[in-house]
């Protein structure tokens, strides 16, 4: 008779074990969901922030072509010749000026 509820309280234990086992696992498969979801919404934002990064840099990189290509016009002769006229009213021989006066 003892060994039968020997064997009663071993299956009880056996059981609770089960139980303890299962929820230990259960929590550990939610807490790594929950923090998995955290890490794709992270992983998103970082990826829209690169996404804007890469645009800023293309941007960056038009804008410094378009400086390259003004720095070579400034060394070109019809800049300085544009400049001459422009800015100080200078003009080849012979060369006739047409101002426009306003009407």
């Amino acid at each position: 008779m003892a060994r039968k509820a020997r064997y009663k309280k071993r299956g009880f234990q056996n059981k609770s074990g089960i139980i303890l086992t299962t929820t230990v696992v259960l929590f550990l498969v939610i807490a790594v969901a929950i923090k998995g979801y955290g890490l794709k919404q992270k992983a998103d934002g970082l990826a829209e922030k690169e996404a804007l990064l890469q645009e800023q840099i293309e941007d960056e990189q038009a804008r410094s072509e378009d400086i390259a290509e003004f720095e070579r016009y400034t060394h070109t002769r019809k800049y300085i010749e544009d400049t001459a006229k422009e800015k100080l009213g200078l003009v080849y021989p012979g060369e006739i000026i047409f101002k426009n006066t306003g009407e």
